[in-house]
């Protein structure tokens, strides 16, 4: 290992069999965390080219158990999502996707550096169990067409502790371990087509658009060689994805999706990938039409109880759909106010995850605990209007917030005296 850790510092390839070995090694627990840990930065710092990449995605894909779902009838599509601040998407989309019939398999993270997890936010649900048996997950999927989980201890185990030393050790934003991390779980869980949410802006982990372009190729790149077609959206991260930032929270917010009540961009998002979704599953000839579908089901409330079975399925308490005071809630509230009036110009996304992070709503370290009430409520976005002591957001707490935290919060916002341009939120589609 120590050869191998040398070679990648210095900037040479490492093969097949050397990627292999590592990761055999790695999840048998031969190879200490500390040494996975140079070699994690290694690689974060050298790079590897698409045949290291792919290499390292089919090892980590054969480190564990691959599901068969051919046992379901149709095209089993997933989407993922590289990780924002804000950002909800699968939480709305899975159940609203199952509704209109396609087969959604679905297996979640937790959250990286300063973007939220969807299990984070489902174990926000009073009972809700992210962890199912193989047998189970198949089933859920087959009777009522989705189900969110962890990677079983059999899916994919290289991926699960490599992950979680990722999040601990700054080498969250290499596209390698990004790209080889999403596709060996998302090939191992049986699905046929995938839909990829590649963030980029300032809360992303792809800060540029040639990076996230980058990663997109990589990604579609990998499922190509695997025979999963792969559809990629460059899509807006300059700002937080609705009005929350927190668990909880939300997760009251994507109830309001499916209620036809929620953001705009969120519901936008929503129905964007939703429509891909439906066209890979060959439910629909085109997204246009594959829109009308989804919107239909939010409208009939179809949606809405497709999210109750997904919770009541893993064991959680669906009445918070109709009653989401049953979240947990902060015992205490601090509004964040404006010292200067203007417009909001700019925000920094990447402080306000990390905000919520130092509150209690992430990991600052691998064994932290999540508190899922506490958060952050925006209450202005780019462009909307800002007068002196109005509230830019509120801090949902269950302790004191360092002062820190509190000028970290308004500092997030940048105001100006012009009205800004709209920010794009789809910026790119890679097929």
């Amino acid at each position: 290992m120590i050869d191998l850790i040398a070679k990648k510092r210095d900037h040479q390839e490492l093969s097949n069999a050397e990627i292999e070995f590592i990761i055999t090694e790695y999840t048998a627990g031969n190879v200490p965390d500390y040494q996975m840990s140079a070699l994690l930065m290694a690689i974060y710092l050298n790079g590897m080219n698409h045949d290291e990449t792919s290499s390292l995605a089919r090892a980590m894909l054969n480190s564990g158990e691959k599901l068969d779902l051919s046992m379901i009838p149709g095209t089993k599509v997933d989407k993922h999502s590289t990780g924002g601040v804000g950002d909800k998407i699968s939480i709305p989309l899975a159940p609203l996707v199952a509704s209109a019939g396609v087969k959604n398999p679905m297996i979640s993270g937790r959250g990286l550096g300063h973007t939220g997890g969807t299990l984070d936010k489902l174990e926000a649900i009073p009972g809700y169990q992210v962890d199912e048996t193989v047998d189970q997950f198949i089933q859920q999927v087959q009777e009522h067409g989705t189900a969110i989980i962890s990677a079983t201890k059999d899916v994919a185990p290289a991926d699960r502790k490599i992950y979680a030393l990722r999040d601990v050790t700054s080498t969250v934003e290499a596209i390698p371990l990004i790209a080889s991390s999403v596709m060996s779980k998302k090939l191992a869980s049986g699905t046929n087509a995938l839909v990829l949410d590649v963030k980029v802006g300032n809360g992303a982990f792809m800060k540029t658009e040639e990076r996230a372009r980058k990663l997109a190729e990589t990604l579609v790149e990998i499922g190509r060689q695997n025979q999963v077609p792969c559809v990629a959206y460059l899509t807006d991260m300059n700002q937080p994805l609705g009005y929350t930032i927190g668990n909880a929270l939300e997760i009251k917010e994507s109830i309001d999706v499916l209620r036809g009540q929620g953001p705009e961009d969120v519901t936008e998002l929503t129905l964007i990938l939703g429509a891909e979704m439906l066209v890979l599953a060959k439910l629909a000839e085109n997204t246009e039409d594959a829109r009308q579908i989804l919107i239909g089901k939010i409208n009939d409330g179809s949606a809405l109880a497709a999210f109750k079975q997904l919770i009541s399925d893993q064991n959680g308490d669906a009445s918070i759909v109709d009653h989401p005071e049953k979240l947990p809630q902060a015992a205490m509230t601090l509004d964040i106010t404006a010292k200067q009036a203007g417009y909001v110009i700019g925000m920094q996304t990447n402080d306000l995850g990390l905000a919520s992070v130092k509150i209690g709503g992430g990991r600052a370290k691998k064994e932290d605990k999540v508190d899922p009430a506490v958060g952050i409520v925006l209450h202005k976005k780019i462009g909307d209007t800002v007068e002196v002591g109005e509230s830019l957001a509120t801090l949902y707490l269950n302790s004191e917030a360092p002062q820190e935290v509190q000028d970290q919060v308004l500092n997030s916002f940048e105001i100006g005296t012009d009205r800004p341009d709209p920010l794009q939120l789809i910026h790119e589609i890679i097929h």
